[in-house]
């Protein structure tokens, strides 16, 4: 075979060439890969036939080849076999693979030797461009309108798995959530609708438009009620119909005994965690959707959750975002010192507040209808409903809230401030606002209600913890330590134990409560642990008495509530001591029986407690008198 050896100018340029030859000291026994494919035509190639050949297809796949006119092929032509045993190499140039022309009219073997695996190459890399890796229309993701992988759910799917079946979804109707979850379980133990219900405490679902039923919010037929917690149905005697009512009150009221309904068959919605499978389909219909589903764990649903409170758009994708999923530093048994305790509950103390308020301020209520009155010191009280289903956190007197009034065409926008000053039987609420001036007491209806958080507990949390790490003499050594976990050896208070436990104004102790009152007397911190009734109060008051009677000062008495505060004072007043009951600002005007005990009232009125130790209750609604007369008390009744 004929060579032509490449001009000057070619070889000067041509690093391809340059990189491919071997080095000196291993050019009779090695070669590079760039080598191997750029021999002369004197190289015997090595036949690899396993390798080289594609595996044979029932059916060819065809892709076009740019420049090969109108033949087409997805892989390249076997080679013939080798008609020179000389020449061993494979011809790969057939009439389907285009080959690319020389630059004379008599091309080089090198340049040939290199445009046949080239041509090879193209010829493999259109045949894979050829491949089609979607699904088909019909069975996959272009049918259902959105890509598992991505997330991008359409808008009915569940926000847990992504089943998607008109049929086996529902919405959670609360406005501030409006989530579709499927009535499958997965990996869980109760169905994804429910589990969504019972973490975020909502109680209102509406089916699908497409579902059997239809688009339907789930109520009963008699009150309206929308708790499907409480909502279950019945079957009609006559008629081929099932009626949903609630539990509490319809199922009990004797008007609907007389319809045409066996109220004895009646059955709740939810059974075993999940709706019933006529309601709402417990199982998915395509066994391909099933598989597509993503699952996910109970831990990661309450996460989820939680982030949905903060971020009502978040995704599960959100949840691998960095910092999402940090936990606070856990508590320990043992601490070093005071600034590693405080290092450990001070982020625990800011997230219980973030908590606190995130609760308080979700708790808004709106379309409010509100009726007016003055009260006897001459301030407007506002009183409403305020169910307690409605909102998690408990109203007692004395809490704070915020009552506004958006504004109309004919109204300014107004809010102001008050305190709750007392609760009745039928859920009403009286509210004392501060400011009196540009009430709209015109209007009475689409008012809002709002929960208004105060920082104070927890800012005092924090100076305190701030207070005990930087400064060692704040608490007795003692507590210091054992607050750390520190073994520390017990120590006995040695002073002159009374010979008679009991209090004057209290009940006889039993042996129990005898034993605990001498325990606490020798000790610098105890516990009194026991069920209701056994005497824990009784057994505080008299020791406070005789901790008050050993002469070593004042005895401050705290309890984690008002309710066990005022029983505390009152159980110690009866005993002769002199009390002082402290009380928040926002507590002042909230009727109390021990309202003659408060710093407030000593204050106002100081004659009346030493009266009160005389003569005791009987002249408390006497003692009101004055203070009626201005306009400042409520009146009591005894």
């Amino acid at each position: 075979m004929a060579t032509q050896p490449p001009s000057t100018a070619t070889a000067a340029v041509d690093l391809y060439e340059t990189a491919s030859q071997p080095d000196a000291p291993a050019a009779g026994d090695a070669y590079t890969f760039l080598e191997f494919n750029t021999q002369g035509d004197d190289f015997d190639y090595p036949d690899f036939p396993e390798l080289s050949q594609p595996p044979p297809r029932s059916t060819p796949l065809t892709s076009s080849i740019p420049g090969a006119g109108t033949s087409s092929s997805s892989w390249p032509a076997p080679p013939p076999p080798p008609s020179d045993a000389a020449s061993p190499e494979p011809d790969l140039t057939s009439q389907d693979v285009h080959t690319p022309p020389a630059s004379s009219s008599s091309p080089s073997p090198r340049s040939a030797s290199k445009a046949r695996p080239s041509a090879a190459a193209d010829g493999l890399a259109s045949g894979v461009v050829a491949l089609n890796f979607e699904d088909p229309v019909g069975t996959g993701a272009v049918e259902d309108g959105y890509d598992y992988s991505k997330g991008d759910f359409v808008e009915h799917a569940c926000r847990y798995c992504g089943i998607h079946n008109p049929a086996c979804v529902a919405r959670c109707n609360v406005p501030s959530c409006r989530k579709w979850f499927c009535n499958s379980r997965g990996n869980t133990s109760g169905s994804h609708i429910v589990n969504h219900l019972v973490r975020a405490k909502h109680k209102e679902v509406c089916l699908h438009k497409d579902s059997p039923l239809g688009e339907t919010i789930l109520e009963c037929y008699n009150c309206g009620c929308r708790n499907v917690f409480l909502l279950g149905f019945i079957s009609a005697k006559a008629e081929n119909v099932v009626v949903l009512l609630c539990r509490e009150p319809c199922l009990s009221v004797n008007a609907l005994k007389d319809m045409n309904w066996d109220l004895s068959q009646w059955c709740p919605l939810i059974d075993d965690r999940c709706f019933l499978s006529w309601l709402v389909k417990a199982s998915v219909p395509s066994e391909q959707e099933q598989l597509r589903a993503r699952q996910i764990s109970a831990q990661q649903i309450n996460k989820v959750e939680e982030l949905w409170k903060t971020n009502p758009d978040a995704s599960l994708e959100d949840l691998e975002k960095p910092g999402v999923d940090d936990e606070p530093q856990p508590v320990v048994l043992k601490y070093e010192d005071a600034y590693q305790y405080q290092n450990v509950f001070a982020p625990l103390i800011k997230l219980e507040a973030d908590y606190d308020k995130m609760m308080k301020e979700s708790q808004s209520k709106d379309n409010v209808t509100v009726r007016w009155d003055i009260g006897l010191n001459k301030k407007r009280v506002a009183y409403f409903v305020f169910p307690k289903e409605d909102n998690e956190l408990r109203l007692v007197p004395g809490d704070e809230l915020r009552l506004r009034y958006p504004g109309d065409s004919s109204h300014p926008t107004w809010q102001s401030v008050g305190h709750v000053i007392k609760l009745t039987a039928q859920e009403e609420v009286a509210l004392e606002l501060r400011a009196s001036q540009g009430v709209p007491t015109e209007l009475n209806v689409g008012f809002s209600v709002d929960f208004v958080w105060k920082s104070t507990s927890f800012d005092r949390m924090q100076g305190a913890m701030k207070t005990f790490a930087v400064d060692e003499t704040s608490v007795s050594g003692y507590i210091y330590h054992h607050l750390l976990g520190h073994e520390v050896e017990h120590q006995i208070i040695r002073n002159t134990l009374p010979r008679r436990f009991g209090a004057p104004g209290l009940p006889e102790l039993n042996a129990s409560q005898v034993l605990a009152v001498k325990s606490v007397l020798q000790k610098p911190v105890s516990l009194i642990q026991g069920p209701p009734g056994t005497g824990k109060t009784v057994t505080s008051a008299a020791i406070v008495y005789h901790m008050a009677k050993q002469g070593q000062g004042q005895v401050l008495v705290c309890a984690p509530s008002n309710v066990a505060v005022d029983q505390l004072a009152e159980k110690i007043s009866s005993t002769g001591l002199k009390v002082v009951r402290l009380c928040a600002k926002s507590r002042e005007a909230v009727s109390s029986p021990v309202e003659h005990l408060t710093l407030h009232y000593q204050t106002q009125f100081p004659e009346a407690p030493t009266l009160c130790g005389v003569m005791g209750k009987g002249l408390y609604e006497a003692r009101l008198t004055p203070a009626l007369r201005r306009g400042s008390v409520e009146p009591q009744t005894w």
